[in-house]
């Protein structure tokens, strides 16, 4: 859905994303070469940690500028209630 302004955020976002994939990648090659549980665990973990870290960037982001917009366009109340519906979704 495009929003009609600039994410200050984007670049970092697709690079956050970008290493993400790849470590991805390398727990799934820990996987095949059949490495030990517990580092695939690990892995696993940091995988979920950097994730987090990253939709908190996409959240502060969204906050200042996405319902920052919506409001000044008089849409602040739908993006309110998409925004919530969001962060319902994220924290199930």
């Amino acid at each position: 859905m495009e929003h009609g302004h600039v994410h200050k955020s984007h670049r970092q976002v697709l690079n956050r994303l970008a290493r993400i994939e790849g470590h991805v990648r390398s727990v799934r090659n820990m996987v095949e070469n059949d490495r030990d549980c517990s580092d695939v665990l690990i892995q696993i973990a940091a995988v979920r940690k950097a994730l987090d870290n990253t939709a908190k960037v996409i959240l502060k982001d969204h906050l200042e500028h996405c319902i920052m917009h919506a409001v000044k366009e008089g849409k602040g109340d739908k993006s309110l209630t998409d925004f919530e519906t969001a962060i319902d979704r994220y924290l199930r």
